[in-house]
């Protein structure tokens, strides 16, 4: 999710100011998969599977390439990786409904997804969710937790987005009623410019930022913030599935906090990793340490199945 707001501190990042983030080089495909209300638009990096597949999902208002810094490396460990723009989100167009994009119906699509990675590669199939796609993918592990090797939380919580960031989602139905996608934007847009860390990110990627978010669906920002806002807790349900389970988040998380990832991890009986030098996204503000952990955790994941 990229939005302002959250705690009156930050961290240094651990990449360099002029680094492009979303816009990091890679070698992965443009292509869809089958959604079950549309093609959902993926960067793929094929190839054999040699040590598993791993599919990605971000949060709200972002998008596939929320991972970009993480593919080649991953590729290169021997991961075929795939990360997904959800349904309304950049690349993937989605239904004029806000009912359409409850956490239910998107998490039904990351199966739909999974099968087909399942049919193409076999196993293991790593999950990762980052944010607002946490919540989601979750609800895809409950529903069909046999597809699934491992599951990584990313930047996620237990239940309903609550703080800042969830008093900036209050305002958003109002401001599409004003102006639609567009108004929204000019406002975060505002807010976004008096955040230190929002001034510091370079003008190609935030160039990105706005034609990636002027493409959002109208209906899907709407249902997936009333999605986010009333999420339930299911951290019981998800325990008692028994895969082997990742809760990271960067040290200075601005959206579920720390602690309140540090207890979820500890609720689920989960592995717990806080990736120093990142606040809310750690695949763009870390990659080096985020690869690290995940490529770990998933070691043991399968060699544990």
């Amino acid at each position: 999710m990229v939005l302002p707001g959250g705690p009156d501190y930050t961290v240094p990042l651990a990449i360099a100011p002029d680094d492009l983030r979303q816009l990091a080089d890679h070698d992965a495909e443009h292509r869809t998969f089958p959604g079950r209300a549309g093609p959902l638009a993926a960067l793929d990096t094929g190839g054999e599977a040699v040590r598993g597949t791993a599919l990605l999902v971000a949060g709200y208002t972002g998008s596939k390439e929320d991972f970009a810094p993480l593919l080649a490396p991953l590729s290169d460990a021997g991961y075929r990786v795939v990360a997904i723009d959800q349904r309304g989100q950049y690349e993937s167009p989605g239904p004029d409904d806000p009912a359409a994009y409850s956490v239910q119906e998107l998490g039904l699509d990351v199966v739909a997804v999974a099968r087909v990675l399942r049919a193409e590669s076999g196993e293991p199939l790593h999950l990762v969710g980052h944010s607002f796609g946490g919540l989601v993918t979750r609800a895809a592990v409950l529903s069909e937790p046999d597809l699934f090797t491992s599951f990584t939380l990313l930047g996620s919580g237990p239940s309903e987005l609550t703080g800042r960031r969830a008093e900036l989602l209050d305002h958003l139905g109002p401001l599409l009623d004003a102006g639609g996608v567009p108004l929204v934007h000019e406002t975060l847009e505002q807010v976004a410019m008096t955040d230190p860390k929002a001034q510091a990110v370079p003008a190609p990627t935030r160039e990105f930022y706005s034609r990636r978010f002027l493409r959002n669906s109208a209906a899907g920002l709407r249902g997936m913030a009333d999605a986010m806002l009333s999420e339930p807790d299911r951290v019981a349900e998800l325990a008692a599935v028994g895969l082997p389970l990742l809760v990271a988040h960067g040290e200075a998380d601005d959206a579920w906090l720390p602690s309140v990832q540090a207890d979820m991890a500890q609720r689920l009986g989960a592995r717990h990793e806080v990736i120093n030098n990142s606040i809310h996204s750690p695949a763009v503000e870390n990659p080096p340490r985020t690869l690290e952990v995940l490529l770990d955790f998933w070691a043991g994941a399968s060699a544990s199945s």
